[in-house]
């Protein structure tokens, strides 16, 4: 059940008189200001909106008895499977950059990209975001690429009408309609930076990716979940604002990386019971619990205790709102940071630098007979507890960063974001010592691990 949460307000107030700039919005008093037709909009958009279809071929050990046998391996031993995934995408650059979900290509090798014209096409992978559940996409020879126009996600309103285009079930190019129901739901659990467009218009499996645009025809937000119990459109729908689609559009024109601005600070949420014994009227900011020695956060004054309420005058109701306007920034500028200290407003100017990466993180992947065979490992640094959201407790060691779908690693039970504290007692501090301690088969092994700030320690056999 999705938790309630709460709408952030767009800062108006104090910002050099911008709310005297915005465009009056009334309702219609004559029938000849009620647009009947959403035709002119749509034929101007959906040349732009995709449809995604990927896939992976496997090879995987038949069921045969006689597989173990050479001679027999040559026609049984081995039998290709293909996954497969669907969903929609948006052009959002006439060079032939796409935006989709990531969970439409999550795990797949082969893109191909299905224009409303008919031509198919084979299309690359730019660039993934998990944390974001968006990827870039590039389409090979493409020439005569319509692209829609990105929106401002910050000036939607409640109420305001929205088209959501895609590929429901596979039945082709789709456009519903209806409102914005809600914004800034921060507590849908789907992505890292919930921050997400709440519409009721449908939407449905195979909308993945698609497009939300406003009565303008620009792209406002990316549709990427429902909240259903049968698994069709209940008019509770999510999309990625394009404010964080521009971010990611930017990393993937450039080399792309994706880098984002590190706060360098630890942060919860401000309960009720926080707000009462703070003598404040409402449970609204993030609280600092810890800040980074050296990071940004210290470097410009931010104390532990501080609640952050703003961010260049747009209001913080809770942490992952912090996180979603953050990301949404550009390396190398820097944010007025406003505070609450001691019960009186404090702004600080925080330098948007990303977290360094330090030591390099020195990727490999565990091959060896060992309990962690299948995984991805690096070594820890600021980054990489950015990156994979580590708990504070963690300074150093060996991180697991990922791991193979249906490998030893993951049939133990290893996660991603483990900490490989020691192996049969001896401490990981690289990710080379893991490589060395996992070459040999042994008797057993004593793992010692470190999770959620808890270090958990194991005993198995070879």
């Amino acid at each position: 059940m999705i938790a309630r949460a709460l709408i952030a307000l767009l800062a108006l107030a104090g910002a050099g008189g911008a709310e005297a700039q915005q465009p009056q919005r009334v309702a219609p008093t004559e029938r000849s200001q009620i647009v009947y037709s959403y035709a002119p909009i749509v034929k101007r958009v959906t040349p732009a909106v995709v449809n995604v279809y990927a896939q992976r071929t496997e090879q995987r050990q038949a069921r045969n008895p006689l597989f173990d046998d050479p001679f027999f391996r040559q026609f049984f031993g081995q039998q290709p499977q293909t996954a497969r995934s669907l969903g929609s995408g948006v052009i959002v650059d006439a060079g032939g950059l796409v935006v989709t979900n990531n969970h439409v290509i999550e795990g797949m090798t082969e893109v191909r990209v299905a224009l409303p014209d008919r031509r198919e096409i084979e299309a690359e992978i730019v660039l993934r975001d998990p944390r974001t559940d968006l990827a870039v996409l590039r389409l090979k020879n493409a020439k005569g690429l319509a692209a829609l126009d990105l929106g401002d996600s910050d000036q939607l309103e409640v109420g305001d009408i929205v088209l959501a285009i895609g590929n429901p079930f596979a039945v082709g190019q789709t456009v519903t309609q209806g409102i914005v129901s809600a914004l800034a739901r921060t507590q849908v659990g789907i992505t890292d930076y919930g921050f997400f467009i709440q519409t009721d218009a449908a939407i449905n499996p195979g909308n993945s990716g698609g497009a939300l645009v406003d009565m303008q025809g620009r792209l406002v937000g990316i549709n990427t979940a429902i909240y259903s119990r049968s698994g069709g459109s209940v008019g509770i729908g999510f999309a990625v604002p394009v404010n964080m689609v521009k971010a990611i559009v930017r990393a993937a024109q450039g080399d792309g990386k994706l880098r984002r601005p590190w706060l360098g600070a630890t942060l919860q949420n401000v309960t009720k019971e926080i707000a009462d014994s703070l003598g404040m009227d409402r449970p609204s900011g993030a609280l600092v619990s810890n800040v980074v020695a050296g990071g940004p956060s210290e470097r410009a004054g931010l104390r532990r205790g501080d609640i952050i309420t703003a961010i260049d005058a747009q209001i913080i109701d809770d942490m992952q709102s912090l996180g979603y306007r953050l990301a949404t920034k550009t390396l190398g500028g820097t944010s007025t940071i406003s505070v609450m200290r001691n019960n009186r407003k404090v702004d600080i100017s925080l330098k948007l630098d990303p977290a360094p990466e330090n030591p390099p993180r020195e990727e490999a992947k565990v091959t060896g007979p060992s309990p962690f065979a299948g995984a991805t490992i690096v070594n820890y640094s600021p980054a990489i507890a950015d990156e994979i959201t580590l708990h504070e407790s963690v300074t150093e060691g060996v991180v697991i960063s990922d791991i193979e779908e249906g490998s030893i690693a993951a049939q133990v039970g290893l996660q991603k974001g483990d900490v490989i504290i020691a192996i049969n007692d001896a401490q990981m501090k690289r990710t080379r010592d893991v490589s060395q301690a996992t070459q040999s088969r042994r008797g057993f092994w004593k793992l010692t691990i470190g999770r959620d700030g808890q270090t958990l320690t194991t005993v198995m056999g070879g």
